[in-house]
């Protein structure tokens, strides 16, 4: 039988019993005594078989995921176990992930009670967009003899597609809508508008309108307290992901063009709530996706769906190019929101021409990110010449990048330098400031 196993008590009692038999060479009246437990260990073996082929179909197996998993994430999937024995079983389990996630640790130890179901819970954590495939699960049985196992197999194929990480823009929207953006790190940063957009009942502080005293909620709290309004003039803010080479390092396990395409998610969420337009234009050596700026029913799912298609070709990014994208398909003056990155201060100057270019007609706000393990060396004590020698690398390195995020802004460029795992804070921080000041 295919699905038979002998498990490891089985050896155990068989290598017992062939000591008994050599012993009884030596001492003859073992013979009769080891050929009885022999007897008798057959008959449990077979007395283990039947109860375990008795019933054809003893065990169900099912796995349970989303329809989707979020890039980056720990996504949560079940496995779901039901015992049809009529005594309790202990079984190993063990799920074909997908090759992707390069993990040989998906095994499982359970036992259940007969005519009941067992949940297994475990996380994937992918770090690539793209389509992964899952195979069957093996479900190895035992009786409480323990002698022989019985694999099931479950031939459950399934396919799932990883998109940009939709479970962190979920956080952020629910965030933004209980007005509890600061416990992600934002900014609270606010500008007063007098439109009829009611925003919050805060308290009162020196310089506010009295005109906007609320005397119902004075009275209840016993305190001084206005209504607070935001403007209504909506913007146009484009996300622009550079695709190159440069963007394609990694950072726990994570590229940085991901890092870009999760974090353009989120943003686009925030600006949607914030009553501006969002759109997204994305570039390498070739013209990528553009999408114009709107707040239409639906343009969220669509820049989902566009950013979950985007690819590199691994080669430099072409800066020329995007100009002309940019002042073919983008008219009016709006903010720029560049994903991109720099590591020298000469490959920046090679695009410098085309940055100021972009910052001429519309708010362009560079970001770039810091290498981390640069600063790690940086913090870290050198005590032998090997560790000086990197120190020192280590800095320059990290002084390139502060000069990089300096020449910009002598030339009227909007920097963000930023570690990838903060990049969406840094961003959302940068454009409800600039919101705030009146530049978008």
């Amino acid at each position: 039988m295919r699905s038979l196993f002998l498990a490891q008590p089985f050896w155990i009692a068989g290598a017992l019993l062939v000591a008994g038999w050599v012993l009884a060479y030596v001492f003859p009246f073992l013979f009769p005594v080891v050929n009885l437990l022999a007897l008798i260990t057959s008959g449990l073996v077979a007395a283990d078989i039947f109860a375990l082929y008795r019933i054809p179909k003893g065990i169900f197996a099912r796995r349970s995921l989303a329809a989707r998993f979020s890039n980056g994430d720990e996504n949560p999937v079940t496995l779901f176990l039901e015992n049809r024995y009529p005594f309790t079983v202990s079984v190993a389990v063990i799920d074909e992930i997908p090759h992707q996630f390069q993990r040989r640790d998906i095994l499982f130890n359970a036992s259940i009670p007969p005519g009941t179901e067992r949940h297994i819970h475990y996380s994937l954590r992918p770090v690539r967009r793209g389509v992964y495939a899952f195979g069957s699960i093996h479900v190895f049985v035992k009786t409480p003899l323990g002698f022989v196992e019985r694999r099931y197999r479950s031939d459950t194929p399934q396919e799932i597609a990883v998109y940009p990480s939709f479970l962190q823009m979920r956080q952020y929207a629910l965030l933004a809508v209980a007005n509890r953006l600061s416990e992600a790190g934002i900014k609270k940063v606010r500008r007063i508008g007098h439109s009829m957009e009611f925003d919050q009942i805060r308290t009162y502080v020196p310089g506010d309108d009295r005109r906007t005293v609320n005397w119902n909620a004075t009275a209840r709290k016993g305190e001084l307290m206005v209504n607070a309004y935001e403007d209504l003039r909506r913007q146009s803010v484009y996300c622009v992901i550079d695709k190159g080479r440069t963007m394609q390092s990694p950072f726990e396990a994570l590229t940085l063009l991901d890092y870009a395409i999760n974090a353009t998610l989120v943003m686009s969420t925030i600006i949607l709530q914030k009553d501006d337009k969002a759109g997204l234009v994305t570039f390498s050596d070739t013209p990528g996706q553009f999408l114009p700026a709107a707040r239409r029913t639906g343009h969220l799912q669509q820049l989902l769906e566009t950013l979950y298609r985007q690819k590199t070709r691994f080669l430099e990014a072409d800066y020329e190019r995007l100009c002309l994208l940019v002042k073919k398909q983008i008219t009016h003056r709006s903010l720029l929101l560049l994903f991109t990155n720099f590591e020298t201060v000469e490959g920046m100057q090679r695009q410098l021409p085309y940055l100021r270019r972009l910052a001429k007609d519309h708010l362009l706000v560079v970001i770039f990110f810091e290498n981390t393990e640069t600063r790690q060396l940086l913090e870290a004590p050198a005590v032998s010449v090997e560790q000086l020698y990197q120190k020192t690398i280590a800095q320059r390195f990290h002084y390139e990048k502060k000069q990089i995020a300096s020449v910009l802004r002598r030339y009227g460029i909007q920097t963000i330098l930023t570690a990838p795992q903060q990049l969406t804070v840094n961003t959302i921080n940068r454009y409800l400031e600039l919101k705030a000041r009146g530049a978008v």
